[in-house]
């Protein structure tokens, strides 16, 4: 029995790129002529909307404001084999898209992820670089693994990707927590330069770098305390006691000259912080064995969805869920 071909989605999530979106429609139309092209209008107030369904794209709506919000919805939404993740400002490089896509099935990847290789200071702000080195330094260091850009909203998914990950983002936070989904079930990923431009001529970068580095930088944290709860919680308690002993340091140095504990207040804060610090760190490893539990059943989940098949060659369009429409 012939096996049918993989059902390529592009979503293109999308607030006021009115005049960018023609073009980056168009652009993943040459590129991937069998995908359907989704375009996902956030509350847009310039005609975003009929510009993307002029050029021959699906267009959807998702009224709650960020990008982590269009995600969750566009991948309820959309049931296909593949996905394909991009803005819709015309910064990715559409044309790297069928390269990608067959390097996903080739080698049974989950997740392809486009860095960004920029030679115009126009499109890669200086702040932007170094908050996204930094947080993939803090990445590496709180999950045991890193990526070298996991800003970067240019990726191809597979199914068991898209139906295992939860997504409880709701801004640009999106894209750590798709990488850091990746790292907890150890996926198969790649990471493949792919040039990124600078924004067309009327369109504007809706991430803001300190409001937004500010929530990622916490959204990175609540993952680390739910899914590592005894690195989390026994490094805030150890941190506690310590700060603690410094403290009692001048109460044991006054003890031992003079036979003395003067200090009852300092002394007594300071055994509250090594008890409270003491508790943190049981907590964590009580909370470690329901998380261990949480990423077994999660992978089991992912495990439940078969993989792409590397043998099928062509590319057949999605299936767009809605009312009338089973799930495949």
């Amino acid at each position: 029995m012939p096996q049918s071909p993989p059902r390529i989605a592009v979503i293109l999530p999308c607030h006021n790129e009115a005049p960018a979106i023609r073009e980056t429609v168009l652009a993943f139309q040459r590129a991937l002529s069998t995908a359907t092209i989704f375009v996902y209008d956030n509350a847009s107030t310039d005609g975003t909307s009929e510009v993307a369904r002029a050029a021959g794209a699906v267009v959807r709506s998702e009224g709650r404001r960020g990008k982590g919000n269009v995600i969750r919805r566009a991948f309820a939404d959309v049931d296909a084999d593949i996905y394909v993740v991009a803005d819709g400002d015309g910064t990715y490089d559409a044309s790297a898209a069928s390269r990608l896509v067959g390097l996903l099935v080739e080698e049974s990847l989950d997740m392809v992820i486009g860095t960004r290789i920029h030679s115009e200071k126009e499109a890669y702000r200086v702040g932007h670089v170094a908050g996204n080195w930094l947080f993939n330094q803090v990445v590496a260091q709180l999950f045991d693994k890193g990526q070298s850009d996991i800003f970067s909203g240019y990726r191809v998914l597979s199914r068991r990707f898209v139906k295992s990950f939860p997504c409880m983002s709701e801004g640009f936070e999106i894209e750590a927590e798709m990488s850091i989904h990746a790292l907890q079930l150890r996926m198969p990923v790649r990471e493949i330069p792919t040039h990124y431009s600078k924004r067309v001529e009327g369109t504007a970068s809706k991430l803001n770098t300190w409001r937004d580095g500010f929530r990622i930088l916490s959204h990175i944290l609540r993952l680390q305390r739910l899914h590592r709860p005894r690195q989390f919680f026994g490094s805030l308690g150890v941190a506690i006691i310590l700060l603690a002993l410094v403290l009692a340091i001048p109460i044991f140095t006054t003890f031992i000259q003079q036979g003395q504990v003067p200090r009852f207040p300092t002394a007594i804060l300071a055994m509250g912080m090594v008890l409270f610090g003491s508790l943190l760190a049981f907590l964590g490893l009580i909370l470690e064995s329901t998380s261990q539990l949480a990423l077994e059943t999660k992978r089991l989940s992912y495990l439940a969805i078969p993989a792409a098949s590397a043998s099928s060659q062509s590319m057949g369009p999605p299936v767009p869920r809605d009312s009338n429409t089973q799930l495949g």
